[in-house]
């Protein structure tokens, strides 16, 4: 495996060569639990669940943290305008994220710390940085001191010179560059105790002493969304170096999913969320849309692009079930040579998946041939390559199998028959009706496929094998 990442922080595409052989470890910026998870939050979950895959596939031992940030400006301000206290807010909208990875099939985390179980290891950090003359106390806050740390900017490209926080002024603060490690309790919100008394922690910081804690001072990736660059990264960089880590060797960032060409958030009022957009298309159909584009491109929300993405799903879908009514059992077959030269060269999906439609259509073609071994094992490298990007239609997340054996055989009654009459007019070279008897049958959710055995048929979007 040569898998080749485009580190954000040296702009470049790097060979990926772990800190510790067989091993890799990533941090991922969960989610700050404000509300209701929208498709542009979890698409960095799914983005990063391939990667995760694809190291898996190899043989990787992979420690995967996934953060949450239950307590934040946004979350007391959300709470306090609802009437409910905070913690409680941040626990309901947690268990609402929970749901929608679950629901998406992404895999859980080796560790999903909360920042309000850390407070302990960001105290002690904040220390540290006093100590070594990056940060300083004032009036019950702390602040990091941007101008200490000369490589301020460089994830970013900021300038110093140009470099706003988008805080509020904080008292005591000596350069409106610097940003807010720990801030002074204000009445009505929660507090933790501290050197420099009661108060909470700042975002920054949060994430850094997780990482710390879970991967060591320094680990192999960091992963998350492209707005997080700057100034969330760029300031868990200066924090962690400056504390004297190597801190993250690989930088990874996620496009955006926009709606009219906007960043979709919950500011702007365009929010999809992941329970509306699942009454529409099922859940293996979004997060194959969510996968189908390169992580790190901005993806341009419409609903003919998502149904579009579902159709081409199901496509592939009921190609293998096609060959699974066929020839029984399919094993999990090895991805092709071009599946993984696209993911080794950045997690290329677009050209990833274009090798398994090239596939799943040379598998049609067995099919149609009656060359059932050719067809299996096509249906085997699918699987393999649908694996990687958690959507293989016979995966237990998504293949339940159902005993409805007796309505399909009654069902198969009627398809027949009306394959028959398709079969009797293109004998008679009546063109007209057999395509009418094939376009009720595609009406009716059948599909249609000529062999040299005859026509068989199946379900477009299969619950469960058809006969």
């Amino acid at each position: 495996m040569t898998l080749r990442l485009f580190d954000t922080e040296t702009r470049t595409v790097r060979e990926f060569a772990p800190l510790v052989p067989g091993r890799a470890s990533v941090y991922l910026c969960g989610a700050t639990v404000q509300g209701e998870p929208h498709i542009g939050h979890v698409r960095s979950g799914v983005a990063f669940d391939v990667l995760r895959r694809w190291l898996e596939a190899h043989d990787y031992d992979v420690w995967f943290v996934r953060n949450v940030t239950d307590i934040e400006d946004k979350i007391l301000t959300k709470a306090a305008e609802a009437g409910r206290p905070w913690w409680e807010w941040a626990a309901t909208y947690e268990r609402a994220f929970d749901k929608a990875y679950r629901q998406l099939g992404v895999q859980p985390p080796s560790a999903e710390p909360r920042a309000t179980g850390h407070i302990t290891q960001m105290v002690d950090m904040m220390q540290r940085l006093i100590e070594r003359g990056h940060a300083y106390a004032s009036e019950g806050n702390v602040y990091f001191d941007v101008v200490s740390y000369p490589d301020y900017g460089k994830l970013s490209g900021h300038r110093l010179d140009d470099v706003h926080q988008g805080e509020s002024a904080g008292a005591g603060k000596r350069d409106p560059r610097d940003f807010t490690l720990w801030k002074a309790a204000k009445p009505g919100e929660p507090t933790w105790p501290s050197p420099w008394g009661p108060g909470r922690p700042g975002w920054h910081l949060e994430c850094s002493a997780m990482a710390e804690f879970y991967l060591g001072p320094e680990f192999d990736i960091h992963c998350g969304g492209m707005d997080l660059v700057f100034p969330h990264h760029e300031n868990e960089i200066a924090q962690s170096k400056a504390v004297g880590h190597g801190f993250a060797r690989y930088w990874l960032h996620n496009g955006w999913v926009t709606l009219g060409g906007e960043k979709m958030s919950k500011s702007l009022g365009n929010v999809l969320s992941v329970p509306n957009v699942l009454k529409n298309v099922r859940a293996v159909e979004l997060r194959f849309y969510l996968g189908s584009a390169h992580y790190r491109s901005m993806l341009e929300y419409s609903e003919k692009a998502l149904h579009d993405a579902a159709a081409s799903y199901q496509r592939i879908e009921a190609f293998v079930h096609r060959v699974a009514d066929r020839v029984g059992e399919i094993p999990v077959g090895k991805w092709t040579d071009a599946f993984a030269e696209a993911l080794d060269d950045d997690l290329a999906a677009p050209r990833a998946l274009a090798e398994v439609h090239r596939v799943v259509h040379e598998g049609n073609k067995a099919l149609e041939s009656g060359a059932l071994d050719a067809a299996r094992e096509l249906a085997g490298q699918v699987r393999g390559m649908l694996a990687i990007f958690g959507v293989c239609p016979l995966d237990p997340q998504w293949y339940r199998p159902q005993d409805n054996s007796a309505a399909l055989d009654a069902l198969d009654v009627l398809v027949r028959a009306e394959l028959d009459r398709r079969q009797q007019a293109r004998a008679a070279k009546n063109w007209a009706d057999a395509d009418a008897a094939r376009d009720r049958l595609q009406s009716a959710g059948v599909e249609v496929t000529d062999t040299a055995a005859g026509p068989e048929w199946s379900l477009a979007a299969p619950r469960g094998k058809a006969k």
